[in-house]
């Protein structure tokens, strides 16, 4: 079989046009950094004519970002792409028969959080949209963050269903994680090293070819689709447990009247990549269900894991926020129930306008149900485009201020780290 993929890529020649499903924080970086390659003749970007996101289409045809969020480069970047003539966005799915590569960056968040399983859906749609157009010798690469074993199994049965073809004998298939966070997308996707598995030795070798030229600093290591995903589950997982480790720690010396923040190096806690300072909760579409993906084949045995634990911990803090809300209204002689409470900053990390799971929501939800009135500002979500943003969200501070009994900070925006509190106290 792999005889055969390898002479259609042969006749086919080297990658020149590239088509990118799922125009979000993910394929909208990685479709201008394809199309900035030289000798990548041009990229699709493909995204549906929906009510909610079809707007994106002629934004990106203008060379304009959807994303509202800092994101140094990308703006210059699509203008770039866009005025040469190398990036296209469409809804016309059929133009995936010119591409010699087609990745998807489609996000699969929880369905339903009590069950905790992923939502395929609109993954599935997508593989289904690539299968229909499918020609032989085209490579197909996940980019989402996948439960492992997805690879080679329910995305090659669609795409093979859709197209009549055979993955490893008539198209190659790969899986290739992104690893990016919002608010230095491009830097991420050129500098840090990109995990590439394909189903077979020459799947691999073509992914490998599509992803190199992008890269500056970082490497590409070669591997299965199955180890790729497992790679990136476990990444995400360690992190998770990081930031637990961070937040108990935080609990306990609270617990003993100790600030945290007063102790030099944070009273020991490592500084480094996952944080060195407790989090009012872990928020964004990865850490918060990456761990439950890869802690999945542990979940129907009822066993409790280090994974599952620190899980616990950080959805917690949402509601010890609450705690202390409530505990420095008791200190002033109100309760949590009937007072105004401005929640600062719906985004889950700052000067960004992704609000996926944040942790804001949680804490807004629970001091609801208390009894409280909760005002939301956050200067960059915008209710109508930005995702996981609430109906009633304010970008009028003093509005959302003023009269409140409690405010509460749950991301640092640009905008709260010059608040001056005689000027807040005042409102």
């Amino acid at each position: 079989m792999t005889r055969n993929l390898a002479s259609l890529i042969r006749k086919r020649g080297p990658i020149r046009r590239i088509g990118v499903v799922g125009m979000g924080y993910v394929g909208i970086p990685a479709a201008a950094l394809f199309a900035d390659v030289p000798h990548f003749e041009h990229v699709y970007g493909f995204q549906r004519d929906s009510p909610t996101s079809g707007y994106k289409i002629a934004m990106l045809n203008r060379g304009e970002s959807p994303l509202k969020g800092e994101e140094p480069g990308l703006e210059e970047l699509l203008k770039k792409v866009v005025g040469a003539g190398k990036f296209s966005c469409t809804a016309d799915f059929a133009k995936i028969a010119e591409c010699d590569a087609v990745t998807l960056a489609i996000q699969t968040p929880f369905a339903d959080k009590k069950d905790l399983l992923p939502d395929f859906t609109p993954l599935i749609e997508g593989l289904r949209n690539v299968g229909r157009h499918l020609t032989p010798g085209t490579l197909v690469v996940l980019e989402s963050t996948i439960t492992p074993g997805t690879t080679t199994g329910m995305a090659r049965e669609i795409l093979e269903a859709e197209s009549g073809l055979v993955a490893g004998r008539d198209f190659a298939l790969a899986h290739a994680p992104e690893r990016v966070m919002v608010g230095r997308l491009l830097r991420n996707i050129r500098e840090h090293d990109r995990v590439v598995g394909g189903i077979d030795e020459v799947s691999t070798r073509r992914a490998v070819e599509l992803y190199s030229p992008v890269l500056t600093t970082g490497s590409v290591i070669p591997m299965s689709a199955t180890a790729a995903e497992v790679t990136k589950t476990a990444e995400n997982t360690f992190r998770d447990l990081q930031i637990a480790a961070v937040n108990q720690l935080a609990l306990s010396f609270e617990a003993m009247g100790v600030n945290v923040y007063a102790c030099p190096g944070r009273g020991g806690i490592a500084e480094g990549r996952g944080g060195g300072d407790p989090l009012a909760g872990v928020g964004g579409h990865c850490l918060t269900k990456d761990t439950w993906s890869g802690c999945s084949a542990a979940r129907p045995s009822g066993r409790e894991s280090l994974s599952t634990l620190a899980r616990g911990i950080n959805d917690f803090m949402p509601a010890h926020m609450v705690h202390l809300t409530e505990s420095a209204l008791r200190e002033v002689g109100k309760s949590l129930k009937g007072s105004t409470i401005a929640l600062l900053g719906r985004a889950f990390i700052n000067d960004s306008d992704d609000a996926r799971n944040t942790p804001a929501g949680a804490f807004f939800e629970m001091a609801k149900a208390a009894g409280a009135e909760v005002r939301v500002h956050d200067p960059w979500v915008d209710p109508a485009t930005s995702p996981g943003a609430p109906p009633g969200l304010s970008r009028d501070l003093e509005g959302v201020l003023s009269g409140a009994d409690a405010v509460v900070v749950f991301a640092g925006h640009v905008e709260y780290r010059g608040l001056e509190p005689a000027r807040v106290k005042g409102l």
